[in-house]
């Protein structure tokens, strides 16, 4: 008996075994069908994913130091515009202030012509009024000295000889 069990035993082993090999290879068959392709293609894409996001990321930091290197340069650039800007206005400046200076010379120069001007009339009105009241004084005393009216001609001739004894009196002063 133990014999036919073990012959048995070992049909009913083949048997069962054929039984479960052909059923590991459907299944086998159906999940390599059903959730290998899904599950690879599911991989596949992940994998396109990290490698472009990797992609991405790379192309991000070359655009971040292409962006900070404009930047510098630009910073660079803006700092010497400013630096010329301020040297312009600094030499606008200059420029005014000389015109300024060279006005204000100019003014003075004018106000010391035209003082001089007036300091030479006033002087000669100065001069012509004391003629004037030196002719008036000497015609009166001539006239009393000499008890007699001068002609015009006699009163400029002796009116011009005292101006020239009192110019000469000033020049020796």
């Amino acid at each position: 008996m133990f014999s036919n069990l073990i012959v048995g035993a070992s049909e009913a082993y083949l048997g069962d075994s054929l039984f479960v090999l052909v059923v590991f290879i459907i299944l086998v068959a159906l999940v390599g069908k059903f959730a290998f392709g899904p599950v690879s293609k599911m991989m596949q894409d992940r994998s396109d994913k990290i490698t472009n996001d990797l992609d991405n990321a790379a192309q991000s930091r070359e655009d971040a130091a292409k962006l900070a290197a404009q930047r510098a340069t630009e910073l660079k650039n803006s700092k010497s515009e400013a630096v010329e800007i301020v040297n312009t206005a600094k030499q606008n400046g200059e420029k005014q202030r000389e015109g300024m200076v060279t006005l204000a010379q100019e003014e003075v120069q004018t106000l010391k012509q035209n003082a001089k001007k007036d300091i030479e009339q006033s002087r000669l009105d100065a001069l012509n009024s004391a003629r004037d009241d030196v002719a008036q004084l000497s015609i009166e005393i001539a006239s009393k000295l000499i008890k007699k009216e001068l002609s015009v001609t006699d009163q400029k001739s002796l009116i011009n000889s005292y101006i020239e004894g009192l110019d000469k009196q000033n020049e020796i002063r």
